[in-house]
């Protein structure tokens, strides 16, 4: 019964938006082209003014200075019907390839991660909730998400151009595909598919929050309204031109705030809300299987070289720089994560280098595009120790319960990087000089929006069907009770 509220609560909030979207979309037609270019590109509406969007610049183009006044006044640049020949193929195909490294840090990246730092008679529903995470998202990303967050509205919205991936086209025959204008030399099926695995991971590293007590139809409920009334606004606000945050000249390259601060900031919001563990701080609780968690924690490590060398839209040389900065911050973030737990423990532990190594990874993400050797090693480093103490000393000092630590790793880590990006953005690489009280403006924007958002959809779940298992249910664990399956 509360399977179907929960499915009716979804279905409401997509019918809301369809009966929105049905007006915009009858008034829409692919024949309207506007005249192409010389190069075979079809020219956008004027738009002289569209302020630069940071995760997009290539290495090769001069950067458009943020406005300092308002936002523009000229009509946003829509998508737009191509040749066939104007297409990239080497930039295609490492695009296809970043999607795939993306998705691959959800399934079985993160499932493996959370799955591993659990106790046994709830490692197969915390694996779950990434996997369900992949198809719900997947579907309400092109139903409307996609829309919401990379179609002309205005600074705080997109609009419904592309509900249901209307105007979305490949016509072989005539050799026309559709590109969007940030990324316009690949396919705008793959710009919607690889900004959609970003989409995917976000909520499922919020799940991580309150593993082990909340109701998988309360989850069902959670993810799928986040995804489309936080995830994808937020992601509209810094990665579209159009959005308030990028023109403001917001640096996040590849996802620091958009995804780590945006998860981490609504997984502590949810952990405080939903309450801690029975038996939290009085009984121990410790990981079931270390191995899955390195597992895991290295198939993140591999993924996040498409999640950040995939940002820079081109297989060019400011995606080897990524790539490079990338590597050096993961490394650098686990030996600053084991150094300090080493002094103060004695010993470095298995679970400590791997989630050290995952804040090096959520710090460098928003800088990756800007940032060089030095930046990237100073980044590692101080997400390493930060991430450290948020989830040791800081959880203690406050108690919450926050079981995976997503507020302490990826909410400080993102903090720690989108701050130092404005510190270390480099304008030879990036584009664009950094400037710090412009990045505190994003995290603070981002984390406010984040917090308040997820209070207001927990209380909507909770009124209609429960977020919490019944006190039996959770001592059971939730493999058997939600799901009637077990590990042996």
């Amino acid at each position: 019964m509360k399977i179907c509220i929960a499915s009716r609560l979804v279905t409401s909030t997509l019918l809301v938006v369809a009966l929105h979207a049905t007006p915009a979309i009858a008034q829409q037609s692919i024949a309207a082209e506007p005249p192409a270019t010389a190069s075979g590109l079809v020219a956008p509406a004027e738009s002289s003014s569209v302020p630069f969007a940071p995760a997009t610049l290539r290495a090769d183009q001069p950067a458009a200075q943020p406005p300092s006044a308002s936002l523009p006044d000229a009509s946003p640049a829509r998508p737009m019907l191509v040749d066939a020949s104007a297409i990239s193929a080497g930039d295609t195909a490492w695009m296809l390839t970043s999607t795939a490294l993306v998705l691959l840090m959800t399934i079985p990246g993160v499932a493996l991660f959370y799955g591993g730092m659990v106790r046994k008679k709830n490692v197969l529903t915390t694996m779950l909730h990434s996997f369900v995470a992949v198809c719900i998202v997947s579907v309400l990303w092109a139903v409307v998400g996609y829309s919401i967050a990379f179609s002309p509205g205005n600074a705080f919205i997109g609009g419904l151009d592309r509900f249901m991936l209307h105007g979305l086209a490949f016509v072989k025959e005539a050799g026309k595909l559709t590109v969007h204008p940030i990324l316009p030399a690949i396919p705008e099926s793959v710009f919607m598919m690889f900004q959609m695995t970003f989409a995917i991971i976000t909520p499922a590293l919020i799940t991580g929050a309150f593993a082990e007590r909340m109701k998988f139809s309360a989850m069902i409920a959670f993810i799928a309204l986040w995804s489309v009334l936080v995830y994808a606004p937020v992601a509209h606000w810094v990665w579209d031109p159009q959005g308030w945050l990028a023109a403001a000249g917001v640096l996040d390259f590849a996802g620091g705030t958009v995804v780590h601060i945006n998860a981490g900031i609504s997984g502590l919001v949810a952990a405080i809300i939903i309450g801690p563990r029975t038996g939290f701080g009085k009984e121990p609780m410790p990981p079931h299987n270390l191995t899955l968690t390195v597992i895991g924690a290295s198939l993140l490590w591999i993924g996040w070289f498409g999640f950040n060398a995939g940002s820079a839209g081109a297989a060019d040389g400011r995606a080897g720089m990524a790539m490079l900065v990338t590597q050096l911050a993961a490394a650098t973030g686990a030996l600053a994560w084991m150094s300090v737990e080493w002094a103060r423990r004695g010993k470095p532990s298995v679970l400590g280098l791997a989630s050290g190594a995952v804040a090096g990874l959520v710090g460098i993400t928003p800088a990756s595009g800007f940032v060089g050797i030095g930046g990237a090693l100073v980044i590692g480093a101080v997400a390493g120790v930060a991430a450290y103490w948020a989830s040791t000393s800081l959880k203690a000092m406050l108690g919450y319960d926050d079981s995976l630590d997503v507020f302490g790793v990826h909410a400080v880590a993102g903090i720690v990087g989108a701050l130092l990006t404005g510190v270390f953005a480099v304008k030879a690489i990036g584009g664009v000089d950094g400037n710090i009280a412009l990045q505190a403006i994003g995290v603070v924007a981002t984390a406010g929006y984040a917090a308040v958002a997820t209070m207001l959809i927990l209380a909507i779940v909770d009124f209609t069907i429960g977020v919490r298992v019944a006190p039996e249910h959770e001592q059971n664990g939730l493999d058997i009770q939600e799901h009637g399956e077990h590990v042996l």
